[in-house]
């Protein structure tokens, strides 16, 4: 803009010949850009200087946080310029006592009313009360017979409450708006499908249906205001403080090998389809090849992964690549910035976060997404038990890959009742066939000794009592069978425990936000006889692994074959990757890795895979026109708003286990009680839009242009939707 001015004013300098003008721009010019950028560099030197080298351990300068709050609290004054450019001069939730005597304009949704004389008016920013005097008859006749929901414009006069009738339960409650003047912008239709209340709240679906009225509810306002403003501190630091490049990679693309079902799209050529992009991993990674050395974007993202209750089709995510660094970079990075954009109002995490391998995580916690917040570790009790040929565990404890592992609940034998216990036992009949569960617990006239006492000798019982240090009070859970259905079972059992704890009033996990680096993936897993990525194709195997790809990529890795499900005995020498995990409070909220940037290891994983090197010819070409080394992840931004909420005591860990993309974080930093609350327009668990009533049928003429032919017939409804 300084730029164009410039020009222009140059351009009517009456006495610069034209060459020389031309000349005197360019110079002028070059003498603006130097100062800009002068004062851009200083003002960043003066905030931030980070340092992402590839040789260290990076921890950078951070700017200072600016005072204002990143969370919109009711309790906090509203900046100014929220009623720039509007008819009001005041938000509802802003008014103080300081505004006693003030003349306001006021506009909102008509809350509550009483006798035409005391009403509450709300909008985005919270509520107020208003009051029409006994003189305004002509104000009482005009809202006689209004309804809850209709917007209203009101200009009146603050003043304070009569002692003793203060509402310390509103932000506003020891203040009123004395009407003067009411204005009906817009009269809602009586019998709404709900109203807007925090009792009685009606069922999420018909929320969902109606969502224009369930955004009106003050945490959805919140919420969004949260996710915008997180987001926007995201992009200033790294715009601002790191010069990140944000670019705009395409959502149509072409089918990618492996990884999650895409959603086709059809196109007007007979034959030929787009795929939505599952992720921008392969935009991004060209980046890197074109010379963009830091790129990030938040991402549109989707996912066709059926029905299920942590999915949704459609979600948004932090992208984040740079080349010339590694796995250190990419670490400090994401440290510092979520420092950076953590809302002040939450508690602060100590960095750099810890850090555990998968087989750590695995061995210890049975997942590796660990909640490191409560204890319950696992404990490998193999060499302590024996089996004879008459066991009753005979069946499970003759596999190869036959583990025993523990879980002790201190306490917990009081809250393991029965239906606790039928429950775990459907789940192992459902899901974990080559495992047997045994959970043990006293209870009066029975010790947790007589349980074990059936099933395994006296020695073997004495000997568990004294390594895991059971007490009678306590619960002990063993799991028998496959080492890696044993531990996925204990490590599901181990939070469900906990949760029984809590419901039950007892303490089981740490307050705070507890953040934990999960590294060391392996590279490859075993599917049906064949080989998966673990993550993606991409990722680079560790340097100290690499050696391993030429010889067995699983290593001696034995794969069995029982009830047609594949499982992989335990091997040290599994090929490990770079990819790293950031788990926060038990869900995942970020993964990356490093890439590779090799054409000839790419083109050597892809054919372990199996996948045809056609299908990514592009990518190929790509890494041999001269690629440099490059990392990076993607954060998960609306889960960390569910962690919040669990944290308060209001969302589930059900609610954001596997909950996709940026929506991930942000949905651990909200009081919600499921991951929809913190989406505007989200999707229900048949990834359906009640509102719409998407997806719908198109018309025969559609799939005539799209060379497309519906194999359902239509009924009469689906018909009149084509329509």
């Amino acid at each position: 803009m300084m730029k164009r001015i410039l020009c222009r004013y140059l351009l009517k300098v009456p006495n610069v010949l034209e060459g020389e003008r031309n000349n005197f721009i360019a110079m002028n010019l070059r003498m603006l850009s130097t100062c800009v950028h002068k004062i851009h560099k200083e003002r960043r030197h003066s905030m931030v200087s980070p340092c992402f080298s590839s040789n260290t351990a990076l921890h950078g300068v951070l700017a200072p946080r600016p005072s204002s709050s990143t969370c919109t609290d009711k309790t906090q004054p509203v900046p100014e310029t929220v009623n720039k450019f509007s008819e009001r001069t005041h938000t509802c939730g802003e008014l103080r006592v300081d505004h006693v005597g003030r003349e306001v304009r006021l506009c909102g949704w008509l809350e509550y009313e009483r006798m035409g004389k005391f009403l509450t008016l709300r909008d985005g920013y919270g509520s107020i009360q208003l009051v029409v005097t006994d003189s305004r008859d002509d104000i009482t006749s005009l809202l006689e017979g209004i309804t809850h929901e209709s917007v209203l414009a009101v200009a009146g006069e603050v003043h304070k409450r009569p002692p003793g009738q203060e509402n310390k339960k509103m932000s506003t409650g020891d203040i009123e708006v004395l009407v003067s003047e009411v204005v009906i912008l817009n009269k809602a239709k009586k019998n709404l499908p709900f109203g807007v209340r925090d009792h009685n709240k009606a069922k999420e679906y018909l929320r969902m249906k109606y969502r224009y009225l369930d955004l009106r509810f003050p945490e959805m306002q919140r919420n969004l205001r949260l996710r915008s403003k997180v987001i926007m501190k995201m992009r200033e630091y790294l715009c601002n403080y790191c010069d990140f490049v944000d670019v705009e990679t395409p959502t149509l693309f072409r089918r990618t090998p492996g990884g999650a079902q895409e959603f086709v799209v059809p196109t007007r050529l007979a034959g030929q389809f787009f795929s939505l992009v599952q992720s921008p991993q392969q935009f991004k990674q060209l980046l890197m090849v074109g010379g963009l050395d830091r790129y990030f974007q938040i991402a549109r993202c989707y996912r066709d992964e059926g029905s299920r209750p942590d999915r949704q089709p459609e979600f948004t995510q932090l992208d984040i690549e740079m080349s010339f660094s590694n796995r250190e970079g990419v670490l400090s990075l994401v440290q510092e910035l979520l420092e950076y954009c953590w809302p002040e109002h939450l508690d602060r995490t100590p960095t750099p976060f810890p850090r555990m391998t998968y087989r750590q995580a695995m061995e210890d916690y049975g997942t590796d997404k660990p909640d490191t917040r409560f204890g319950m570790k696992l404990q490998n009790v193999s060499d302590l038990v024996r089996f004879d040929d008459e066991s009753k565990l005979r069946a499970f404890s003759s596999r190869p890959d036959c583990t025993v592992r523990a879980l002790v609940v201190p306490g917990g034998g009081a809250h393991l009742t029965s239906s606790l216990k039928s429950k775990l036992q459907n789940t192992v009949r459902r899901q974990f066939p080559l495992t047997r569960l045994i959970s043990c617990s006293s209870s009066p006239g029975a010790h947790w000794r007589d349980r074990l006492a059936g099933l395994f000798s006296a020695d073997c019982v004495k000997a568990l009592e004294e390594s895991l240090d059971v007490h009678q009070e306590d619960a002990l859970l063993l799991g028998v069978g496959s080492e890696q259905q044993v531990l996925e079972l204990l490590g599901r059992t181990r939070v469900e425990l906990a949760d029984q704890l809590e419901s039950q009033g007892l303490k089981a996990r740490e307050s705070g936000f507890h953040f934990l680096w999960v590294v060391d993936f392996p590279l490859f897993v075993a599917e049906e006889g064949a080989l998966e990525s673990t993550h993606h194709p991409f990722t680079q195997p560790h340097p100290d692994d690499v050696h391993l790809l030429g010889q067995e990529p699983l290593k001696v890795l034995a794969v069995l074959f029982a009830h047609t499900t594949v499982q992989i005995c335990w091997d040290g020498n599994r090929v490990r990757s770079l990819h790293y995990d950031l788990v926060l409070n038990g869900c995942e909220v970020g993964g990356g890795s490093v890439r590779i940037h090799d054409p000839l290891l790419q083109g050597q994983v892809l054919d372990y895979l199996g996948v045809d090197q056609r299908s990514l010819q592009h990518l190929l070409d790509a890494l041999s026109s001269g690629c440099p080394p490059h990392a990076g992840i993607a954060l998960a931004v609306l889960k960390l708003r569910l962690c919040v909420e669990a944290y308060s005591g209001t969302a589930s860990i059900r609610d954001m286990s596997f909950v996709p993309g940026l929506d991930r974080l942000l949905s651990l930093i909200c009081h919600a009680t499921s991951i929809r609350d913190v989406i505007a327009f989200p999707k229900t668990l048949e990834g359906k839009d009640p509102m719409s009533g998407a997806p719908v049928p198109i018309s025969e003429q559609e799939q005539k242009l799209y060379h497309i032919r519906s194999l359902a017939p239509m009924d009469d409804t689906c018909a009149e939707s084509a329509q």
